[in-house]
């Protein structure tokens, strides 16, 4: 086993990382820029190393920087954490290159999968469905004549691109022209690459995402799926594990699909193939991230397996100690990003001091966090500060742990999206699991202090576990945006909640 590994990022991954190479007996080495210097990254590893100005280009994106810094402490791997350079191939080469393991897929594996048209026709021979779309490079005049054969609405995509930069929804002919350009520009920008390409826009999808692990040895397993269909901007903002849309026959058709895709770049370490699952059940392959996720957490929390761990095993050469019979899905679990964003405000960016920070606690919460008393929170990075995570025997559980674990979470000297996660907790059509990808276009979450109000949503959740209580799972069907009636349960259900109010 690995006796140090270096942590390649800053926040709460970083502590994540530490924390799960403590426990593995693992000295731990962290680097920081200047405006980390106190940053609780650095207080916890066994040794930090100053790596240049508050710019992420001048620091945490200097891979010769931090390489160098690994063999002047010795040591024998890397971990990327998740953003910076988790997903750059040119720096796995450079650590192998050096001798030192990046705990993380091969360098071709990223580049397969970074490249979105490369990926696209990658997984399309592994017998991997795709969603109806145009090859890259074309020009914009063949890009206008192909959206017309595809059908409107169609999404322009950056080739090189992630995150919703460089991608652009196009409903009518006229608008596409604009939108290539703005495409184009916002990728160059972001990427260095303005290629771009067409895909169909799947019209009430949902963004449905499977775990995969994968040795040295050709063992690759899945551990089933997220929902990541809570998003604004293409940004992810909460995530739970298992989705009320996925049942056992689809769980294991998209499972399989997903090994699929690994094996087929000969893929090795943790990673994450992305779906977009329409109102039919059909699914498409999205992207595949060759990294960490955000959320992996809620997986490990319903498998109990920890996600991190087997990374640094793999890379160390061991096989896989689970088969694919061996993983179980048990419970719910719900995750919300804490950001330093203000929801009254657009989402804009909140900087401050931290000056009052009191974090939730209690059965079934798990807090991963960078942040403490007297840390000032910049522009130089994401603004996402922590993950608050829930578990339950169920969804209504799961949902009112996170929410009860909102109203006790207290960040006092910046705006956080912590409002703005528990309005959606009291949304009715979230409660019910009747949302997809443009939920937050159409949804507005509840923001109110209004105590009473709150308590009378509370209650109406709490009949929902009722009805829960002894049983499995409930499977929720997504109407695709229309009211469908309400049920004999469902009506005894609010019944009891109203009961409970009077």
């Amino acid at each position: 086993m690995f006796q140090k590994i270096l942590i390649a990022n800053r926040g709460e991954i970083a502590l994540r990382i530490i924390r799960a190479c403590q426990e593995r007996g693992i000295s731990t080495v962290a680097v920081y820029s200047d405006a980390d210097r106190s940053a609780l990254h650095v207080r916890y590893a066994d040794e930090a190393y100053h790596i240049g100005p508050p710019a992420a280009s001048e620091s945490y994106l200097r891979g010769d920087k931090i390489i160098d810094v690994a063999l002047k402490a010795g040591a024998d791997a890397i971990h990327p954490g998740y953003g910076f350079l988790a997903e750059n191939a040119a720096f796995a080469a450079a650590c192998r290159d050096a001798g030192v393991v990046f705990i993380g897929p091969t360098p071709e594996a990223i580049a397969a999968m970074g490249d979105k048209v490369t990926a696209r026709e990658t997984v399309a021979k592994a017998g991997v469905p795709l969603i109806p779309g145009t090859p890259a490079g074309l020009s914009d005049d063949e890009l206008l004549a192909a959206a017309e054969e595809i059908g409107y609405p169609v999404l322009v995509k950056a080739s090189a691109g992630g995150g919703g930069k460089g991608m652009r929804m196009v409903f009518k002919p006229e608008d596409l022209k604009s939108s290539l350009a703005a495409a184009r520009r916002e990728a160059l920008k972001a990427f260095g690459d303005d290629t771009v390409y067409l895909e169909k826009v799947v019209e009430g999808a949902r963004h449905v995402e499977i775990q995969v692990l994968a040795d040295m040895h050709g063992n690759v397993i899945h551990l089933g799926e997220r929902e990541c269909s809570i998003q604004r901007r293409h940004q992810k903002l909460v995530e739970e594990s298992p989705s009320v849309a996925v049942d056992d026959d689809l769980r294991a058709r998209m499972g399989a699909v997903a090994v699929a895709a690994a094996k087929a770049v000969n893929y090795v370490s943790a990673g994450t193939v992305e779906f977009l699952l329409d109102k039919d059940k059909n699914f498409y392959f999205l992207e595949m991230n060759t990294r960490l996720q955000v959320e992996h957490p809620v997986t490990e929390m319903v498998t109990g397996i920890d996600i991190v761990k087997e990374m640094i095993a793999i890379a160390d050469g061991r096989r896989l100690r689970i088969r694919q019979e061996d993983v179980t899905m048990k419970g719910w679990a719900i995750e919300a990003r804490i950001t330093a964003e203000d929801p009254d405000n657009n989402f804009m960016p909140s900087t401050g001091k931290i000056v009052a920070l009191r974090e939730p606690t209690g059965p079934g919460i798990r807090v991963e966090s960078g942040v403490y008393v007297g840390m000032e929170v910049g522009l130089y990075y994401d603004p996402m500060i922590a993950k608050l995570i829930a578990y339950g025997d169920n969804r209504a559980e799961a949902i009112l742990r996170l929410r009860r674990a909102l109203t006790e979470y207290r960040i006092a000297g910046v705006k956080t999206s912590i409002p703005f996660h528990l309005g959606l907790m009291d949304t009715p059509r979230f409660q019910w699991g009747q949302f997809d990808t443009r939920f937050l276009e159409t949804h507005q979450p509840p923001v109110s202090d209004d105590i009473d109000e709150r308590r009378k949503i509370a209650a109406l959740i709490s009949a929902m576990l009722l009805y829960e209580r002894g049983q499995r799972a409930i499977t929720f069907a997504h109407d695709g945006g229309r009211e469908d009636g309400v049920s004999a349960w469902r009506k005894a259900a609010l019944l009891e909640g109203l009961r409970r109010l009077v």
